[in-house]
């Protein structure tokens, strides 16, 4: 432990760092998925459990053999291969592929179902990671840092005790945001001070299919598109957990409609379901502070808000993976060593 980390015995802790990663686990109802079921049935749990992505199982083993986690990118990734026979992240077949693509083409061929555990990570953008109880916040923000959603607390026996997320940890830190001097001065910087928001943003026409949308979306390695109209003006986006809607009663024909009717779909269920109506969040600025930025992800639960310039174009965004790699900068890790993963939603590096 370095003596920049080293947490004194007072009772309230004011370097972050050092808090253990457990004591920010609440009572969860952790959901696992077999690893047998099809992937149809796997993706109905995610929508029942209103969750993202859940640890897929061996049954053939153990209950506490995970072979990896199942989230709405892979859902994504198997329509593509599927329908498109488009090779996750890459747009044309490669040589030398995965037996679990092989299985899977071949199952989808013949009509059978596809097990879930071979979509598992299919999208190579949330691997399986886990921690133990007592590692530090620190060590959590350094995957998140990465890319990774969330991480997987185990217990000392390998099961689950609990799912460790980036909005947790931030919304943690933002909440107590009085206690940690650094983290207050921090919020206070804007997003230009910061060098966040000004990246490439990969985007959709209105009135291109979804199902083109969701492969840009795969061959760029990014979770979000935005979807702007003919004068370039930021209209919606899609996102990866948008594909829920799709997946929901089997909706499969969504995938061929226009991404500006999928975009007003997804805002009225969302309305019916939360009793307000939704609107687009795009009044995030360069000069917006970093704190305001958090609380605007918080309040709409979203993992990115795009940022936009006077006249409603985009030209960047913040992610809380973004936010998470700033976290840990400021703790002194050096972010620049670690390849960004493709859960970016920018352009990865």
């Amino acid at each position: 432990m370095s003596a920049q980390h080293r947490e004194g015995l007072s009772v309230k802790p004011h370097d972050w760092c050092m808090i253990p990663a457990g004591t920010l686990m609440k009572e969860q109802k952790v959901v696992t998925i077999d690893g047998a079921l099809p992937v149809e049935e796997a993706c109905n749990i995610l929508i029942k459990n209103n969750i993202s992505s859940a640890p897929v199982f061996d049954s053939t083993k153990s209950a506490t053999d995970y072979v990896g986690m199942f989230d709405y990118g892979d859902v994504i990734a198997y329509l593509l291969l599927v329908l498109l026979d488009q090779v996750p992240g890459h747009s044309q077949r490669l040589e030398g592929e995965t037996f679990e693509i092989t299985d899977i083409i071949r199952l989808a061929i013949q009509g059978q179902a596809v097990p879930v555990k071979l979509a598992s990570d299919l999208s190579q953008k949330n691997p399986f990671y886990s921690i133990l109880p007592e590692s530090t916040l620190l060590s959590a923000i350094e995957e998140f840092a990465c890319g990774t959603h969330r991480v997987c607390v185990l217990d000392h026996s390998g099961g689950i005790q609990g799912i460790l997320s980036q909005s947790t940890v931030v919304e943690y830190l933002y909440n107590n945001r009085k206690q940690f001097p650094s983290i207050e001065k921090l919020l206070g910087q804007t997003l230009r001070q910061l060098g966040l928001g000004e990246t490439d943003v990969i985007s959709a026409s209105s009135d291109a299919r979804v199902l083109d949308a969701l492969s840009l979306m795969s061959q760029n390695g990014v979770s979000s598109v935005a979807i702007v109209g003919s004068n370039g003006i930021a209209l919606g986006n899609i996102s990866m957990t948008d594909i829920k809607h799709v997946m929901k009663d089997y909706k499969h024909n969504l995938l061929w409609a226009t991404c500006f009717q999928f975009v007003s779909m997804v805002r009225t269920e969302q309305g019916i379901e939360d009793g307000q109506d939704r609107l687009p969040v795009f009044d995030v600025r360069l000069d917006t502070q970093l704190g305001f930025t958090i609380a605007k992800l918080l309040a709409t639960r979203s993992h990115r808000v795009w940022v936009t310039d006077e006249m409603g174009r985009p030209i960047g965004v913040v992610s809380l993976t973004d936010v998470s790699r700033v976290l840990a900068e400021s703790a002194g890790i050096q972010t620049t060593k670690y390849p960004r993963r493709v859960s970016v939603a920018a352009k990865t590096d």
